[in-house]
């Protein structure tokens, strides 16, 4: 199974990140030196991902903008002789092929999964959700893909969450087969605390097959008018064509303001420049 073509859906209007995204998209917001969305491409990208296909709107151009080259830029900072941040610039334009899909209404992320299809055709891609970021030597995508080339089937990524925190997520239900590996019978979105039938939580990173499409075709729409995917990846879990894979590695969740601003922390403590100036900042303002 060769999988080349991520679609990352980004047309959301980043209610959770207000008022910081009232005119910046959530997917453009710094975490440390980069934007979101450039950590969720470069995981996709080191997972040997080459086709990023961004599910967008017509307001939020800006991320495609990202990656792509800037003359006026670029002369600046070359005239200026700032040749290593040149590079940098330059770097983040050459990371992927770029295709831009617009999704006119936001109806859910079933909906913007299928806004893909005429892109994916008969291929399987991967999913990966814009504002989950998770880092690690083997982590994210990475794993997924591993394990859908290996079962040819396809492959949800889950984490084990907090009893209290269950009902945040979609969660499985289903038998352990291999070492973090599940065959998914059951999904329940968001169950109520003391009702959910594990602690496995779905999190922003997938591995489908065409067949989604059918099942996507066929969800009918819930709350809102939203094609939910839980509901598609239900008819896969009933077809017993569905896996869990539980992630490792860091994960942070940046629509979630504790989990954006530790990430930040994050990755200015694994700079070496930055790191004890920092840690020493941080101390002068803990309470004692």
């Amino acid at each position: 199974m060769q999988i080349t073509k991520v679609v990352i859906p980004v047309a959301g209007w980043g209610t959770r990140s207000l008022p910081a995204t009232k005119n910046i998209p959530k997917e453009m917001l710094p975490i440390f030196k980069k934007p979101v969305v450039q950590y969720v491409v470069e995981e996709a990208m080191n997972a040997g991902l080459t086709d990023v296909v961004f599910i967008n709107n017509q307001y939020k151009k800006i991320i495609e903008d990202h990656f792509d080259y800037n003359p006026s830029l670029e002369d600046t900072l070359e005239r200026a002789g700032k040749l290593d941040i040149l590079k940098e610039v330059r770097a983040v334009a050459e990371m992927v092929n770029i295709i831009s899909v617009r999704q006119k209404k936001q109806l859910g992320l079933g909906h913007a999964v299928l806004c893909a299809k005429e892109v994916c055709k008969n291929d399987p891609f991967a999913v990966m959700v814009g504002d989950d970021l998770m880092f690690g030597m083997h982590s994210g995508i990475s794993q997924l893909l591993d394990a859908a080339k290996s079962e040819n089937m396809a492959v949800v990524g889950v984490i084990e969450v907090p009893e209290d925190k269950v009902n945040r997520y979609g969660i499985i239900q289903g038998e352990e087969y291999a070492p973090g590996m599940y065959r998914v019978r059951n999904l329940v979105e968001k169950p109520a605390i003391g009702t959910a039938p594990s602690r496995l939580a779905i999190v922003g990173r997938y591995v489908l097959l065409p067949e989604i499409f059918h099942h996507l075709e066929r969800v009918k729409p819930g709350v809102g008018g939203e094609i939910q995917l839980t509901d598609a990846l239900q008819g896969l879990a009933n077809d017993k064509k569905l896996l869990a894979v539980r992630l490792r590695g860091q994960r942070f969740d940046a629509g979630d303001w504790v989990e954006y601003l530790t990430a930040n922390i994050y990755f200015a403590l694994h700079d070496e420049e930055l790191r004890e100036p920092l840690v020493r900042r941080l101390r002068e303002l803990m309470p004692c």
